[in-house]
């Protein structure tokens, strides 16, 4: 005795009784839908990596913008209280390097941003890969 599925359309064949024909069409509409869900996952993926490097060379305008705005301003009030105890030129000297070394911090600090940047969406290359394996596996 055969059990009927009173929710399946009658007028739709089941599974065992589509033609080759069909089958492939179906293989085909599926391997598009997952092929167009990796690169969406693709997408989101870069555009994270897009923002890091976004970060990345904010920091690095930042500490450029700030060293540069202190060189010319700091400096020159700390030169000249300097002056007061040494030479001029020696006082100058101290100041310029003093923020000197700041800068260099900050640029090492948004290089350091930068080089964390991985272009590689390292979530679709694996679920890729998965894919793939398992499309090995259903072709034998």
């Amino acid at each position: 005795m055969t059990t009927v599925d009173a929710n399946r359309d009658p007028t739709k064949p089941l599974e065992s009784d589509k033609s080759l024909g069909e089958l492939l069409g179906r293989l085909t509409k599926d391997f598009s839908n997952l092929v167009s869900t990796q690169v969406d996952l693709a997408k989101l993926e870069i555009k994270e990596e897009v923002t890091r490097a976004g970060k990345g060379a904010g920091i690095l305008t930042g500490g450029a913008a700030v060293a540069y705005l202190a060189l010319l301003l700091l400096s020159f009030a700390a030169a000249w209280g300097l002056a007061e105890v040494m030479p001029t030129g020696f006082a100058f000297l101290i100041v310029g390097g003093i923020w000197l070394v700041v800068a260099g911090v900050l640029f090492l600090t948004g290089r350091k941003e930068l080089k964390a940047v991985n272009p590689v969406p390292e979530q679709t290359k694996a679920t890729l890969q998965e894919d793939i394996e398992w499309a090995r596996q259903q072709t034998r």
